[in-house]
């Protein structure tokens, strides 16, 4: 048995966390549930005692008023201080829950991730029965809806929206929002942004002023070919700026609430800059008013996902931009090479591949004659060419300088050499007298196609580059195809 001395303080914490498990000390609902029984018992025998002796005779009125006094206030200390521990207690667990929601946003690289990392921390941590992220892609023609049903099992339903569901009703003038309903409670009150929809009204009575639809819209082709705008909220005020973010928001409510039959709704929108991308919906099946933290804790995390969705799609925007060429708008080689793995590595018993290489005969020579910038555009005419003759399913990229290579999908046999040829026609056929060129721009293509799914597709690109080299010495401007037994 150890010694233990009580004069060293080290000492002392050491064994304190021997016998605590290492931490500080634990209690348990019981003992606190016990705590306040105690105390509850030690005012009533207070007050029995006051009581009984003033019925008796021993104490006077003045002694049993201070005794109730007394008793009053230990009685509402300790209310005030459950009220704060409880108080206390859902901040913390606010607070936990957005930490939990931002770690698992700071994980996640891509926009299904992202989704998946709000929505169920969202739905355990507000009581919502469902959860609903809508949100427009950059570039994007319609609206994409994530619904979450926070059932166990329930899988996630995905659909669209058309993008005009972000348009006011009116654009020109402001407008006022409808009443709510009479005996509907009313959003909890504070700066946030979230709106709260019950029976089909929004919350309060709010004028909103848009901007004229010249100044406020940015145009963009819906999935009509119509000419539609992304929605921004005018700048006049704050106030009148998230007003009509909860307006929309709530617009994109009521839509799923017709879709899907929601009852009880909080929204909050996704808002880029001032322009408004989106929103994010819960839902429960009961009419009780949703907590002032559940509409702090939907605001945050409207806010962090519009981050995290801007972060993943500017990182899928680099990644585009690192694997194409900027010249051609063709992919580069680091996709081409990447694809060519991706489909070795999925390749069925069945599949076939065949590489076209493409080569611009004599391109030095007409950079050398009319300039870099004119080399540059017949490149780019070229590689229009290539992407007009190939099918949907194949691969074109540009390789490197003048040369481009093809990976063709599953190509029946002759079509390999039929793609080849028609690719060295379009561009021998192309009139570049516009960029200044007067002279015959032609191509060589070397074919190698694939004999066998286990085949790699490097040797199908080394043997088409030989067929290449095989087509410059025999003339330029020809298809010429090499199979293994050529070797």
């Amino acid at each position: 048995m150890r010694e233990v001395r009580l004069g060293n303080p080290s000492t002392i914490t050491r064994w304190f966390r021997l016998r605590t498990g290492g931490g500080p000390p634990k209690f348990s609902a019981e003992s606190v549930s016990l705590t306040w029984a105690l105390l509850a018992i030690a005012i009533a025998m207070l007050l029995g005692q006051a009581v009984f002796g003033f019925v008796g005779g021993r104490i006077g009125l003045a002694d049993l008023a201070l005794a109730i006094a007394t008793a009053l206030l230990v009685g509402s200390a300790v209310l005030n201080a459950r009220a704060s521990g409880i108080l206390l207690e859902r901040r913390n667990s606010e607070a936990e829950s957005f930490g939990r929601l931002l770690q698992a946003l700071s994980r996640s690289v891509s926009p299904h991730a992202v989704i998946e990392a709000i929505v169920h921390e969202l739905g355990t941590a507000t009581g919502a029965d469902h959860v609903a992220v809508v949100q427009m892609r950059p570039g994007g023609t319609v609206l994409e809806v994530s619904f979450v049903s926070m059932l166990p099992g329930s899988q996630t339903s995905n659909s669209v929206m058309p993008i005009r569901q972000l348009q006011p009703v009116e654009t020109r003038r402001s407008r006022t929002a409808r009443r709510p309903a009479k005996g509907s409670e009313p959003a909890a009150p504070g700066p946030g942004r979230a709106g709260q929809v019950r029976g089909g009204a929004s919350e309060g009575e709010r004028s909103l002023h848009w901007q004229s639809q010249e100044d406020r819209r940015e145009p963009i082709i819906d999935e009509f070919g119509r000419r539609v705008s992304r929605p921004r909220v005018s700048s006049a005020s704050s106030q009148d700026h998230e007003a009509g973010a909860r307006e929309l928001a709530d617009q994109i409510a009521y839509r799923l609430r017709d879709a899907y039959g929601l009852r009880n709704t909080l929204a909050s929108p996704l808002m880029e800059g001032d322009a408004i991308v989106g929103a994010i919906v819960l839902s429960r099946r009961t009419g009780d008013p949703w907590t002032d933290s559940a509409v702090r804790l939907l605001n945050s995390a409207a806010g962090e996902t519009t981050a995290a969705l801007a972060r993943v799609y500017s990182h899928q925007a680099a990644e585009a931009a690192a694997r194409t060429d900027q010249l051609t708008r063709l992919p580069n080689r680091r996709y081409f090479d990447e694809y060519c793995t991706l489909v070795a590595s999925r390749r069925r018993a069945t599949d076939r591949v065949a590489i076209l290489a493409v080569d611009v005969d004599h391109f030095k020579r007409l950079n050398d004659m009319y300039g870099h910038q004119t080399g540059d555009q017949v490149l780019r005419s070229i590689a229009n060419a290539i992407q007009m003759s190939v099918r949907d399913e194949d691969v074109p990229a540009r390789y490197g300088g003048e040369e481009f290579m093809v990976l063709l999908r599953n190509p029946k046999p002759g079509v390999a050499m039929e793609i080849g040829e028609r690719i060295r026609t379009t561009v021998r056929d192309m009139d570049l007298v516009d960029v200044g060129v007067t002279d015959r721009v032609t191509v060589s293509l070397g074919v190698g196609s694939g004999l066998y799914a286990d085949e790699p597709i490097a040797e199908i690109v080394e043997r088409a580059d030989r067929a290449l080299y095989a087509a410059k010495r025999t003339g330029r401007d020809r298809v010429v195809e090499a199979w293994p037994a050529e070797e």
